[in-house]
């Protein structure tokens, strides 16, 4: 984590989080390589110059769905464990800076509550062996406003944490999670994360809802490739922040070959170490049509919804300086800054 407001954060968290939490929400699956080196910083920039950067328009339309700027905050759970209000503040704050929020299907609050603030916001989903149980999450998404489903693809089983001290699951209130599920749901046969995903399902899930599907969690251009022939209106490029396969490729380092592979016949997303406009700018530079942050957000939420207003003012204040500094007048301006180790400026 970057010094200075960041850290801030990260500290404020520490201090105020139960241990078992604040491990949990920051720790990697297995050695923690792929969460440690999920950083921007090896991406250089080769800046323009002589352009009139008065006015920036960031302004971005996400499979429909109109941004401020084309960034925004990546799905997490537990959210309510952090702070009472979860990710209904967590959307608040998204709303007030007219950013889209991807809510997990494990929240703690109810979608209609998450519609209610007026927030540009998408399902995250996992699905299950028995897809027919997916279809009242689904239905009541959509009732509420959803304007996409997030289709995570990388978790056909939960990657093993580190076994350090207390589970959080322990302390856990069990209402603070999962409340737009089906009672007993957990209980049926079939519930259980579906180890057969395929193309077929993308599909499925754009039929059962009429909404656009973003296939999460892709990190190969033949997987994108895949994702997109089987329909889906957007890749992607994710690690889990670490969290599933350890020592997973960073997402700064697969990012590249994927937009190269789609060349403009789908969006691509990424997550994964964003900290900091400067990481945001490196990821346009890089190709990327949207950037998403996950536990920067996840972590101001410790303050509530002015907590998180607070992180996402800084990174907007950090993304515009750089881009008037490198010439760019919009995010489509950034392709093309980028230069990685090896390369020389344009």
């Amino acid at each position: 984590m970057p010094a200075g407001w960041q850290r801030a954060v990260v500290e404020r968290a520490r201090e105020r989080l139960d241990p078992a939490l604040f491990a949990y929400v920051t720790q990697g699956a297995g050695a923690g390589m792929s969460a440690a080196e999920a950083g921007w910083d090896h991406v250089r920039f080769a800046p323009h110059v002589l352009r009139d950067v008065t006015w920036l328009d960031l302004a971005s339309d996400l499979l429909g769905t109109q941004v401020a700027s084309p960034w925004g905050v990546a799905p997490t759970t537990l959210q309510r464990a952090i702070h009472p209000e979860g990710d209904a503040a967590m959307a608040r704050a998204c709303a007030a800076e007219g950013l889209p929020v991807v809510v997990s299907s494990n929240t703690g609050t109810p979608f209609a509550e998450i519609g209610a603030t007026g927030a540009a916001w998408w399902l995250q989903v996992y699905l299950p062996a028995d897809r027919a149980l997916a279809v009242p999450l689904l239905q009541r998404a959509v009732e509420a406003g959803a304007g996409a489903v997030v289709l995570s693809v990388d978790t056909p089983v939960v990657g093993t944490k580190p076994d350090e001290g207390p589970s959080v699951w322990e302390s856990v209130d069990p209402g603070q999670l999962r409340v737009n599920f089906d009672a007993g749901y957990d209980d049926q046969e079939g519930s259980e994360k579906a180890r057969d995903l395929g193309p077929r399902d993308i599909g499925w899930l754009a039929g059962e809802t009429g909404l656009p599907v973003v296939v999460k969690g892709v990190l190969r251009t033949d997987d994108a490739r895949r994702a997109v022939e089987a329909g889906a209106a957007a890749v992607w490029v994710s690690n889990h922040g670490g969290r599933q396969l350890d020592r997973a490729v960073r997402t700064s380092l697969a990012l590249p070959a994927v937009v190269a592979e789609l060349d403009g016949e789908a969006p691509v997303y990424v997550d994964g170490g964003v900290r900091s406009g400067l990481d945001v700018v490196a990821a346009l530079a890089l190709g990327a049509d949207a950037v998403f942050l996950g536990r920067l957000p996840l972590l101001a939420l410790v303050a509530g919804e002015a907590g998180v207003a607070d992180a996402l003012a800084a990174v907007r204040a950090e993304a515009e300086e750089a881009l008037r500094l490198a010439g760019c007048r919009n995010a489509r301006d950034a392709r093309g800054l980028a230069v990685l180790p090896g390369e020389t400026g344009r």
